[in-house]
């Protein structure tokens, strides 16, 4: 068997965080942690340093004279995210506001090399047009060209312009020159530093998996130390299913001036990955399902079709942004099918990177999920009164 430079890298993804999450036990990764851990502490004064030198001005934000709103997390990956940009993202469009989507578009086809390659080496801006994933009126990208999160973004919010490039100050003043735009959305923008001026910082913290292990990247999954909460200006707390007065009162102690509005994210239909036939919540309830899914917390997925009633009796979880060849999914169906699954189930995320497929012994359906806010509502609509009419 091949394995290309992506299924190395996902095989080293998923044994890091095997070591760093603690299911590996053995002296190997004890070791490997170790080294993570000094590592983690290398990391931790480079984010330091950075913020200073921004602070002190030193490194020099851009300011673009319209409203921006930073959507990220302290964490990597799982927070829920993309469904939150995108109910920001209706709100603002019905109050009027012009809206494009910055995304650096994780994962998506780079440029050539020889051009990026050429730029470094002469030291030139790069004078290239962002990817427009969606002028406002058309889906113009496939997934593997704009990335997973744009691509779902531009699908579900078709007068919306979503647009990819590392440099969101260039594909804002793109937005705003080409598109008209007044309202900025930085798709996992938390920790983008360089795009100032009206800003509102909005931060997703998992209720299930608030800080990780404590630790910063590579020993952890925290992009920054928990302190640096204190500059966002509303945090949702995602993924609700318990009490959340301690976790209430952590993030009032990193930040007592933020609003804190407390949401789940809740499945709305399921939709034929091929056919596009919507279907109710009723129609996949009480099933005996097989699931798929190459996504951060695969757990949250999978229990969200328990809670419906369903058995799962195959499951099949690939690496987080896992581009699926058709070999790999006709081997979720074979093994669904012998264990009498009825339909094969995954997520939107993932049917973004599905292959076609020669044959479907199994009906294959993606769930559509959107965030209800059970706590904060209030704080929600006057955070966007407040953006819209600043």
């Amino acid at each position: 068997m091949r394995f290309s430079i992506r299924d190395w890298t996902e095989a080293i993804e998923t044994l890091v965080l095997e070591v760093i999450s603690g299911h590996r036990q053995d002296r190997k990764a004890t070791v490997i942690r170790s080294a993570l851990f000094c590592l983690s502490l290398v990391f931790t004064g480079a984010i330091k340093l950075r913020r200073s030198l921004y602070n002190l001005r030193l490194l020099r934000d851009s300011t673009l004279g319209v409203q921006v709103i930073a959507v990220g997390n302290l964490t990597v990956g799982g927070t829920g995210k993309t469904p939150v940009v995108e109910k920001f993202a209706r709100e603002l469009q019905d109050a009027g506001r012009k809206v494009a989507i910055l995304s650096r578009g994780y994962r998506s086809k780079p440029r050539p090399f020889h051009e990026r390659l050429m730029n470094k080496l002469l030291l030139r801006q790069d004078i290239t047009p962002p990817k427009v994933v969606s002028n406002g009126e058309s889906l113009l990208l496939d997934s593997e060209s704009s990335g997973d999160e744009p691509y779902m973004l531009a699908a579900n919010l078709r007068d919306v312009v979503v647009l990819v490039d590392k440099d969101r100050v260039k594909s804002g003043r793109y937005a705003i020159q080409k598109y008209g735009c007044d309202t900025l959305l930085l798709d996992d923008g938390y920790q983008y530093w360089k795009l100032q001026g009206r800003r509102h910082d909005v931060v997703l913290i998992d209720y299930q998996d608030p800080f990780g292990n404590e630790h910063l990247l590579p020993r952890g999954t925290l992009r920054e130390p928990p302190s640096h909460l204190a500059r966002a200006h509303t945090i949702f707390i995602t993924k609700i299913n318990g009490p959340t007065e301690g976790l209430r009162k952590r993030i009032q102690e990193l930040n007592p001036r933020a609003g804190i509005i407390e949401c789940v994210h809740h499945p709305l239909f399921f939709e034929d990955l091929f056919t596009g036939e919507q279907l109710p919540l009723e129609f996949v309830r009480h099933r005996r399902l097989a699931t798929i899914s190459g996504i951060a917390q695969p757990e949250s997925f999978e229990q969200s079709l328990i809670q419906l009633g369903n058995q799962i009796v195959y499951q099949r979880r690939f690496a987080d942004h896992h581009r699926y060849n058709q070999q790999e999914v006709l081997d979720v169906i074979n093994r669904g099918v012998k264990r009498q699954a009825e339909m094969l189930i995954t997520t939107q995320k993932d049917a973004v990177r599905f292959p076609k497929l020669d044959r479907r012994d199994l009906p294959i359906y993606f769930m559509r999920v959107e965030i209800n806010i059970v706590k904060g509502a209030k704080d929600f609509h006057e955070c966007v009164k407040k953006i819209c009419f600043h």
